[in-house]
């Protein structure tokens, strides 16, 4: 079988399963299985495929059917503009925690008139993409990422490393064990209601770490100890910024008291509010 052959087959079998972008899904395996980039599938679509090859293929097909991620098949996943290796130890980076990234360097002065290196906290790093992201995109700026988990903080000095981001890493829950003053802090917290596990894609539901995805029994429990937390934390005029979900952000923003100043949130392409922002005063 050509490599032209495996694909339009493999797109075949994926579309039978429902699978989206069965097409794009079906290079994007082959040429995870070859350890080529998608572009060599093109120049090289009449090459036959050795019996290795055709297994490792099959083995990709098989887990992606079985409902496993596409992002934790190939093991990365694209964020602000740089491939980022995930496992199952983390979430998946989506679009929407990008605007993180935005709120962070929208406030900065492009000519960093910083009065010494800017300091940023981003708790709950899970694969660092904001806190790596941040580190490269600023520079004069210290980051420093925590996490609850040992196997995402591995995960993330990994992608620190392979990208070439000055970050540090701890481990605890929340802001349990950090000292010293930031000027931003940032987070994706874990907000889907356990209420809400029926409504997750399988993929999402039986694939991504549940410690990562699901709140407490009491949803707004860690956003109020992230704002408890940050006022000992952030400079006079320091910015909290943290993701929530649908229909959260009015509830989220209830909680800052008379130390806080609320900013509008921002919304996704949909007009959905996506990022809660409050400047320390």
């Amino acid at each position: 079988m050509t490599i032209g052959e495996a694909i339009r087959a493999a797109a075949e079998r994926l579309e039978l399963h429902h699978v989206s972008n069965a097409r794009l899904t079906a290079e994007l395996l082959l040429a995870d299985a070859l350890s080529v980039e998608r572009e060599y599938l093109y120049a090289h679509d009449d090459r036959e495929l050795r019996d290795g090859e055709s297994q490792a293929l099959e083995d990709r097909i098989y887990d992606r059917v079985s409902g496993v991620p596409l992002q934790y098949i190939i093991g990365r996943q694209e964020f602000y503009g740089r491939y980022f290796r995930v496992t199952p130890a983390v979430l998946i980076p989506r679009p929407e925690t990008e605007y993180i990234v935005e709120a962070v360097l929208e406030r900065v002065d492009p000519g960093n008139q910083h009065a010494g290196p800017m300091r940023i906290l981003d708790v709950g790093t899970g694969s660092g993409c904001i806190g790596v992201t941040l580190a490269l995109e600023l520079a004069d700026t210290r980051v420093f990422a925590t996490d609850i988990s040992e196997e995402a903080l591995l995960v993330a000095r990994q992608n620190a490393a392979i990208l070439g981001a000055d970050v540090g890493f701890s481990c605890m829950d929340v802001l349990d064990a950090i000292s010293g003053l930031f000027d931003f802090i940032v987070c994706n917290p874990p907000y889907v209601r356990r209420d809400d596990v029926s409504r997750l894609q399988r993929e999402v539901r039986d694939h991504e770490p549940h410690v990562a995805l699901f709140s407490p029994e009491d949803e707004l429990a860690i956003y109020r100890r992230l704002i408890q937390g940050s006022e000992d934390l952030l400079q006079a005029g320091g910015r909290l910024i943290v993701e929530v979900g649908f229909g959260m952000d009015q509830r989220v923003l209830a909680l800052f008291g008379e130390k806080w100043k609320t900013l509008p949130a921002k919304t996704d392409l949909q007009g959905i509010p996506r990022t809660v922002i409050a400047d320390l005063r």
